[in-house]
């Protein structure tokens, strides 16, 4: 244990047993995002651990040592704007990340707000858990913004990668019907395993546009882009249907969505950017891998690794996702 006397009102320590490495993380690691990232930074934000010490005169009741808890890229956030006060902290204008404002994931111990923690059940292990804290929630978030309902059809580009491939099963646990869209055999396996219910393959397809609006009988009612490039934006928007909505998820560095407006405007169609989730979807989207929906497609790997999962994922040599094991 440590002395309580070590951190803020509001702090805790946690004692991390596994960390996700996200794509994110290497982008801030070489610098691609527009604000500064702390001096002498310690990265990762998908870590798992258990609470080992509360500071002193905190406040926060839920959270107690020997909890086990989940930290995400939602380090804190001022709680009181009108962002915060409706529950999408993740756009507050003083938000602040782990792993770029705040030291992150990729070491034994790290020091967090309890309040921005997340409960892990126990029936979902820590690795499993770690990968749910970022591209779990992110894919739970942005569906739940798709204006959709059971049984309508939502595409999936990029539906293979580490992100794709969890929200195919959150958008079947929600009653979606699924259209994947991705690019070799493994990836159409894996896809139709998880419960996509149609696949096309976006290097063998001739007119994509024309195969998606086929395969969803006349279009889809959402597209979410996991892909990372901007040409997915553009097609997605020309293979929804009237009154569709594309959830912006993918970050292409640099990319542009180039959209006819005449096309936006005719069709009623609506563009939404996703940032991460908010707490509560946080919450949310790891009870739903708890209780068994979501199963996150996974290579352990060990910390002292890190620098090698860096230039495979620069390479794009890795397949799903990579959570380092902390101890190896």
């Amino acid at each position: 244990m440590f002395r309580n006397c070590n951190f803020l009102p509001g702090q805790c320590r946690v004692k991390l047993t596994h960390s996700g490495v996200c794509h994110s993380d290497l982008s801030i690691k070489k610098g691609a995002f527009p604000n500064k990232m702390k001096a002498g930074l310690v990265g990762g934000h998908e870590g798992v651990g258990t609470v080992v010490a509360i500071g002193d005169h905190s406040t926060n009741r839920k959270v107690s040592v020997g909890d086990r808890v989940g930290i995400k890229y939602l380090g804190s956030a001022c709680s009181n704007c009108e962002l915060c006060l409706k529950g999408l902290e993740n756009y507050c204008l003083e938000f602040k990340s782990t792993g770029k404002e705040y030291d992150g994931t990729f070491c034994e111990y790290a020091v967090v707000y309890t309040d921005y923690v997340t409960p892990i059940p126990e029936a979902l292990e820590s690795s499993a858990a770690a990968a749910i804290m970022c591209a779990g929630v992110t894919a739970y978030s942005a569906l739940r913004q798709s204006d959709t309902h059971i049984g309508d059809w939502i595409v999936i580009s990029g539906a293979g990668g580490g992100l794709g491939h969890l929200a195919i099963q959150y958008a079947v646990a929600m009653g979606l019907r699924v259209v994947a869209i991705d690019a070799g055999v493994a990836k159409r396996d894996l896809c139709l395993e998880l419960g996509a219910e149609k696949w096309i393959d976006f290097l063998e397809s001739t007119n994509l546009i024309a195969d998606v609006i086929r395969a969803t009988e006349g279009g889809a009612h959402a597209a979410l882009v996991a892909a990372g490039g901007s040409s997915a934006y553009e097609t997605a928007a020309a293979y929804l249907r009237r009154t569709g909505t594309l959830l912006a998820v993918g970050l292409p560095p640099g990319a542009m969505i180039s959209v006819p407006v005449h096309l936006v405007v005719v069709r009623g169609l609506t563009i939404r950017g996703n940032f991460i989730g908010t707490r509560q979807q946080t919450i949310e989207a790891v009870n739903i891998a708890a209780a068994g929906k979501v199963k996150c497609i996974y290579t352990i790997r060990g910390l002292s690794e890190l620098n090698e999962v860096y230039e495979e994922m620069e390479k794009g040599q890795i397949s799903g996702r990579v959570v380092l094991d902390i101890y190896k």
